[in-house]
């Protein structure tokens, strides 16, 4: 379940008004009556589910998801205390129009309207198979969203040659120094795909050495996909 507030102007301070006729607008009866003790809203519970504010527009307005952290009612309007997600990007309009049904958004005027919805819907899974359906993955190899990054892990991207086998060394002693462990993709086999293992690695590890000496293909692919 989530908080949808949509006003005229961009959401760019950590306060903002919201007119009392206009909350619940866009809400489904049962999920009205949940939040309201005969004629009082109950804002204690309203505020406890996440927020998307949304400036009114289709095109390139941008939405924030976030949070109420306090209300203050009068008659009529209620001003609100706000802060953003920092570790969500903000979503544009057009995107959210685009996958409005996911968004328990059914009606186009919502999107020109200023008012307070609540949609019964988890916001945060919902925008996490949105960038699943945006972002392309890829196929020769996958990826842990989840992954554990290892602060005192250092790997190395290099030819799997002879002759680099002492600059690993020279690159795993000063890791040693520095605290660190050290380990270049060829020492661990845990999958049959060498790619997967090289990506794991890259995966988990806080610092990142690649050695471009001959300028070898495959740690150029390496590079590419650790900045990526």
């Amino acid at each position: 379940m989530y908080n949808l507030l949509v006003k005229l102007w961009p959401w760019k301070g950590e306060t903002g008004t919201v007119e009392v006729g206009r909350i619940f607008e866009f809400t489904d009866e049962t999920l009205k009556t949940k939040f309201k003790n005969e004629n009082s809203i109950l804002w204690n519970e309203l505020i406890k589910y996440p927020c998307l504010f949304m400036q009114e527009g289709k095109e390139d307005q941008l939405a924030y998801v976030g949070r109420i952290t306090r209300v203050r009612p009068s008659k009529s309007e209620v001003s609100i205390d706000y802060i953003f997600e920092r570790n969500i990007d903000p979503i544009s309009n057009e995107t959210i129009l685009s996958y409005m049904n996911d968004f328990d958004i059914h009606n186009n005027f919502e999107f020109i309207r200023t008012h307070w919805a609540v949609k019964d819907i988890d916001l945060f899974r919902t925008i996490l198979g949105l960038s699943k359906s945006i972002n392309p993955t890829p196929n020769v190899f996958s990826l842990n969203p989840t992954a554990y990054v290892n602060r005192s892990l250092t790997s190395v991207m290099m030819p799997f040659k002879a002759e680099f086998y002492s600059v690993f060394e020279i690159i795993k002693d000063a890791a040693t120094e520095a605290g660190m462990s050290c380990q270049r993709a060829d020492e661990i086999w845990e999958v049959d795909v060498i790619i997967q293992d090289i990506v794991t690695l890259i995966e988990k590890s806080f610092v990142i050495v690649c050695d471009c000496t001959g300028r070898n293909a495959n740690v150029f692919y390496e590079i590419g996909i650790a900045h990526t």
